[in-house]
Protein backbone atom coordinates (compact mmCIF):
# COMPACT_ATOMS: atom_id res chain seq x y z
CA UNK A 1 0.00 0.00 0.00
CA UNK A 2 1.30 3.34 -0.78
CA UNK A 3 2.36 6.00 2.02
CA UNK A 4 0.25 9.39 1.88
CA UNK A 5 2.55 12.24 1.98
CA UNK A 6 1.19 15.94 2.36
CA UNK A 7 3.41 18.50 1.48
CA UNK A 8 2.41 21.86 3.55
CA UNK A 9 3.76 24.98 5.00
CA UNK A 10 1.18 28.18 5.80
CA UNK A 11 3.70 30.46 4.62
CA UNK A 12 3.63 31.22 0.36
CA UNK A 13 6.64 31.05 -1.62
CA UNK A 14 8.31 28.49 0.39
CA UNK A 15 8.76 26.40 -2.58
CA UNK A 16 6.11 23.54 -1.66
CA UNK A 17 4.20 23.07 -4.93
CA UNK A 18 7.96 23.28 -6.67
CA UNK A 19 8.99 20.13 -3.93
CA UNK A 20 5.86 18.53 -5.23
CA UNK A 21 6.18 18.58 -8.73
CA UNK A 22 9.94 17.74 -8.89
CA UNK A 23 9.89 15.42 -5.90
CA UNK A 24 6.93 13.52 -7.54
CA UNK A 25 8.73 13.82 -11.52
CA UNK A 26 11.82 12.34 -9.71
CA UNK A 27 10.61 9.81 -7.50
CA UNK A 28 8.85 8.74 -11.36
CA UNK A 29 12.87 8.41 -12.18
CA UNK A 30 13.75 5.92 -9.97
CA UNK A 31 11.16 3.77 -11.00
CA UNK A 32 8.64 4.75 -8.08
CA UNK A 33 5.22 4.73 -9.25
CA UNK A 34 3.13 8.37 -8.01
CA UNK A 35 0.32 9.96 -7.68
CA UNK A 36 0.34 13.90 -7.57
CA UNK A 37 -2.72 15.35 -5.87
CA UNK A 38 -2.89 18.91 -6.29
CA UNK A 39 -5.39 20.67 -3.80
CA UNK A 40 -3.97 24.17 -4.45
CA UNK A 41 -7.03 26.21 -6.28
CA UNK A 42 -3.55 28.29 -7.94
CA UNK A 43 -2.97 24.69 -9.89
CA UNK A 44 0.35 24.99 -9.88
CA UNK A 45 1.09 21.82 -9.97
CA UNK A 46 -1.11 21.12 -13.16
CA UNK A 47 0.31 23.85 -15.04
CA UNK A 48 4.02 22.78 -13.44
CA UNK A 49 3.42 19.46 -15.29
CA UNK A 50 1.98 20.98 -18.94
CA UNK A 51 -1.66 20.58 -17.91
CA UNK A 52 -4.70 23.42 -18.48
CA UNK A 53 -7.02 24.92 -15.65
CA UNK A 54 -10.44 22.79 -16.67
CA UNK A 55 -13.88 22.64 -15.44
CA UNK A 56 -14.63 19.96 -12.83
CA UNK A 57 -10.59 18.81 -13.47
CA UNK A 58 -9.88 18.59 -9.52
CA UNK A 59 -11.55 17.06 -6.15
CA UNK A 60 -14.38 19.21 -5.86
CA UNK A 61 -17.06 17.10 -7.65
CA UNK A 62 -15.63 13.74 -5.05
CA UNK A 63 -16.34 15.89 -2.19
CA UNK A 64 -20.21 16.92 -4.10
CA UNK A 65 -20.23 12.96 -4.71
CA UNK A 66 -20.49 13.40 -8.70
CA UNK A 67 -17.64 10.98 -9.17
CA UNK A 68 -14.81 8.99 -7.32
CA UNK A 69 -11.66 10.13 -7.12
CA UNK A 70 -10.17 7.47 -9.67
CA UNK A 71 -12.25 9.27 -11.90
CA UNK A 72 -10.05 12.30 -11.97
CA UNK A 73 -6.46 10.55 -12.49
CA UNK A 74 -4.46 12.17 -15.52
CA UNK A 75 -1.41 10.42 -16.72
CA UNK A 76 1.41 12.70 -16.92
CA UNK A 77 4.51 12.70 -19.71
CA UNK A 78 6.89 12.29 -16.75
CA UNK A 79 7.69 8.23 -16.58
CA UNK A 80 5.39 6.66 -13.39
CA UNK A 81 3.75 9.76 -12.36
CA UNK A 82 0.48 10.52 -12.40
CA UNK A 83 -1.64 13.87 -11.66
CA UNK A 84 -5.13 14.44 -10.05
CA UNK A 85 -5.57 18.30 -11.27
CA UNK A 86 -6.67 21.34 -9.87
CA UNK A 87 -9.15 24.58 -10.72
CA UNK A 88 -10.05 27.42 -9.41
CA UNK A 89 -13.39 26.01 -8.57
CA UNK A 90 -11.40 24.22 -5.76
CA UNK A 91 -11.99 27.43 -3.88
CA UNK A 92 -15.42 26.64 -3.35
CA UNK A 93 -14.51 23.34 -1.44
CA UNK A 94 -14.15 25.68 1.30
CA UNK A 95 -17.20 26.59 1.42
CA UNK A 96 -18.73 23.26 1.18
CA UNK A 97 -16.86 21.85 3.82
CA UNK A 98 -16.96 25.04 6.09
CA UNK A 99 -20.94 24.44 6.02
CA UNK A 100 -20.85 20.51 6.38
CA UNK A 101 -19.26 21.73 9.29
CA UNK A 102 -21.97 24.18 10.77
CA UNK A 103 -24.17 21.66 9.52
CA UNK A 104 -22.62 18.90 12.05
CA UNK A 105 -22.46 21.34 15.28
CA UNK A 106 -26.18 22.26 14.07
CA UNK A 107 -27.02 18.48 14.02
CA UNK A 108 -28.20 18.64 10.99
CA UNK A 109 -25.45 16.70 8.86
CA UNK A 110 -25.90 13.72 6.07
CA UNK A 111 -25.27 10.66 6.94
CA UNK A 112 -21.97 11.01 7.98
CA UNK A 113 -21.69 13.58 10.96
CA UNK A 114 -17.69 13.46 10.48
CA UNK A 115 -18.09 13.97 6.52
CA UNK A 116 -16.36 17.75 6.35
CA UNK A 117 -13.12 15.64 8.29
CA UNK A 118 -13.11 12.70 6.50
CA UNK A 119 -14.52 12.84 2.84
CA UNK A 120 -10.64 13.11 1.00
CA UNK A 121 -9.74 9.63 3.09
CA UNK A 122 -12.73 7.91 2.20
CA UNK A 123 -12.44 8.97 -1.37
CA UNK A 124 -8.42 8.27 -1.16
CA UNK A 125 -9.32 4.41 -0.14
CA UNK A 126 -9.47 2.36 -3.35
CA UNK A 127 -5.65 4.29 -3.61
CA UNK A 128 -4.26 3.84 -0.44
CA UNK A 129 -5.34 -0.09 0.05
CA UNK A 130 -4.18 -0.56 -3.45
CA UNK A 131 -0.81 -1.40 -5.40
CA UNK A 132 -1.28 0.92 -8.03
CA UNK A 133 0.95 3.64 -6.74
CA UNK A 134 3.92 3.38 -4.64
CA UNK A 135 3.93 7.18 -3.15
CA UNK A 136 0.74 9.61 -2.72
CA UNK A 137 2.02 13.34 -2.94
CA UNK A 138 -0.33 15.70 -1.98
CA UNK A 139 0.24 19.71 -2.10
CA UNK A 140 -1.90 21.28 0.07
CA UNK A 141 -2.75 24.84 0.17
CA UNK A 142 -0.92 27.11 1.59
CA UNK A 143 -3.12 27.62 4.57
CA UNK A 144 -4.08 25.51 7.71
CA UNK A 145 -7.88 25.36 6.46
CA UNK A 146 -10.60 23.07 5.97
CA UNK A 147 -8.94 21.61 3.14
CA UNK A 148 -5.59 21.47 4.15
CA UNK A 149 -7.23 19.65 7.50
CA UNK A 150 -8.66 16.98 5.11
CA UNK A 151 -5.45 16.57 3.67
CA UNK A 152 -3.45 15.91 7.33
CA UNK A 153 -6.36 13.52 8.03
CA UNK A 154 -5.89 11.47 4.87
CA UNK A 155 -2.07 11.45 4.93
CA UNK A 156 0.66 9.19 6.67
CA UNK A 157 3.33 11.72 7.00
CA UNK A 158 3.93 15.18 6.23
CA UNK A 159 6.54 16.69 4.24
CA UNK A 160 7.24 20.68 5.29
CA UNK A 161 9.38 22.80 2.85
CA UNK A 162 11.08 25.26 4.44
CA UNK A 163 13.07 28.54 2.63
CA UNK A 164 16.61 29.44 3.99
CA UNK A 165 15.11 33.18 4.84
CA UNK A 166 13.59 35.08 7.57
CA UNK A 167 12.12 33.78 10.00
CA UNK A 168 12.00 30.25 8.78
CA UNK A 169 10.52 28.79 11.64
CA UNK A 170 7.88 31.01 11.80
CA UNK A 171 3.86 29.41 11.66
CA UNK A 172 6.11 26.11 11.46
CA UNK A 173 4.63 25.47 15.04
CA UNK A 174 0.95 25.50 13.81
CA UNK A 175 1.43 22.57 11.63
CA UNK A 176 3.27 20.42 13.84
CA UNK A 177 0.71 21.44 16.81
CA UNK A 178 -1.89 20.71 14.61
CA UNK A 179 0.30 16.82 14.01
CA UNK A 180 0.26 16.71 17.39
CA UNK A 181 -3.31 17.70 18.24
CA UNK A 182 -4.85 15.42 15.31
CA UNK A 183 -2.27 12.21 17.09
CA UNK A 184 -3.77 12.86 20.85
CA UNK A 185 -7.62 12.92 19.59
CA UNK A 186 -7.31 9.90 17.70
CA UNK A 187 -8.26 11.35 14.65
CA UNK A 188 -5.03 10.55 12.82
CA UNK A 189 -3.09 8.79 15.37
CA UNK A 190 -0.51 7.72 12.35
CA UNK A 191 0.26 10.83 11.23
CA UNK A 192 3.86 11.22 11.43
CA UNK A 193 6.73 13.99 10.26
CA UNK A 194 8.85 12.20 7.26
CA UNK A 195 10.46 15.40 7.06
CA UNK A 196 11.97 19.71 6.65
CA UNK A 197 13.15 19.96 3.30
CA UNK A 198 15.79 23.10 3.32
CA UNK A 199 14.70 25.06 -0.11
CA UNK A 200 15.83 28.32 -1.44
CA UNK A 201 19.18 28.13 -0.13
CA UNK A 202 22.13 30.90 -1.21
CA UNK A 203 25.82 29.55 0.02
CA UNK A 204 26.74 33.68 -0.57
CA UNK A 205 25.25 34.02 2.12
CA UNK A 206 25.85 34.13 5.73
CA UNK A 207 21.45 33.98 6.27
CA UNK A 208 21.32 30.85 4.47
CA UNK A 209 24.03 29.14 6.35
CA UNK A 210 22.56 30.38 10.02
CA UNK A 211 19.24 29.21 9.19
CA UNK A 212 19.83 25.72 8.06
CA UNK A 213 22.03 25.44 11.77
CA UNK A 214 19.15 27.16 12.69
CA UNK A 215 16.32 24.33 11.48
CA UNK A 216 19.24 21.47 12.15
CA UNK A 217 19.19 22.23 15.61
CA UNK A 218 15.36 22.73 15.85
CA UNK A 219 14.08 19.40 14.06
CA UNK A 220 17.45 17.76 14.29
CA UNK A 221 17.59 14.24 12.05
CA UNK A 222 13.79 15.22 10.26
CA UNK A 223 15.84 17.81 8.44
CA UNK A 224 17.02 15.79 4.81
CA UNK A 225 20.75 16.30 4.08
CA UNK A 226 19.93 17.24 0.78
CA UNK A 227 19.35 20.95 0.46
CA UNK A 228 17.88 22.68 -2.59
CA UNK A 229 19.28 25.47 -4.06
CA UNK A 230 18.25 28.99 -5.05
CA UNK A 231 18.19 28.42 -8.87
CA UNK A 232 17.19 30.16 -11.42
CA UNK A 233 16.31 26.93 -13.78
CA UNK A 234 14.55 25.72 -11.12
CA UNK A 235 12.15 28.93 -10.85
CA UNK A 236 12.10 29.00 -15.11
CA UNK A 237 10.90 24.88 -15.24
CA UNK A 238 6.98 25.79 -13.99
CA UNK A 239 6.53 28.30 -16.59
CA UNK A 240 7.46 25.57 -19.24
CA UNK A 241 5.03 23.44 -17.90
CA UNK A 242 7.84 20.84 -16.97
CA UNK A 243 9.94 19.58 -13.70
CA UNK A 244 13.51 20.25 -13.51
CA UNK A 245 14.57 17.18 -14.17
CA UNK A 246 13.37 17.25 -17.74
CA UNK A 247 13.80 21.31 -18.40
CA UNK A 248 17.48 20.73 -17.64
CA UNK A 249 18.46 17.36 -15.86
CA UNK A 250 21.91 18.52 -16.11
CA UNK A 251 21.48 21.59 -13.48
CA UNK A 252 22.06 21.97 -9.84
CA UNK A 253 18.60 22.38 -9.03
CA UNK A 254 18.07 18.80 -10.97
CA UNK A 255 20.44 17.12 -8.92
CA UNK A 256 19.58 18.77 -5.70
CA UNK A 257 15.49 17.43 -6.22
CA UNK A 258 17.41 13.93 -7.60
CA UNK A 259 19.19 13.50 -4.19
CA UNK A 260 16.12 14.35 -2.62
CA UNK A 261 14.22 12.21 -3.88
CA UNK A 262 16.29 9.00 -3.36
CA UNK A 263 17.06 10.31 0.26
CA UNK A 264 12.78 10.37 0.60
CA UNK A 265 12.38 7.49 -0.47
CA UNK A 266 14.89 5.66 1.99
CA UNK A 267 13.21 7.07 4.47
CA UNK A 268 10.19 5.46 3.54
CA UNK A 269 11.84 1.91 3.17
CA UNK A 270 11.39 2.14 -0.70
CA UNK A 271 14.10 0.46 -2.93
CA UNK A 272 13.87 0.04 -6.74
Amino acid sequence: MPSVIAITNQKGGVGKTTTAVNMSACLGAIGIKVLLIDMDAQANCTSGLGFEKKPNASLYPVLLGECKLTDQILTTEVENLSLIPSEFDLCAAEVELARLSFETTKGKSRKNTEHHLTWLKEALRPISQGEQFDVVLIDCPPSLGKLTLSVLIASDMLLIPLQCEYYPLEGISSITDLMNQLKTSGINKKLELIGVLMTMFDSRTNLSRMVVREVREHFKNKVFNTIIPRATRIAEAPSHGKPIIEYDPYSAGSAAYESAAQELAKRLGISK
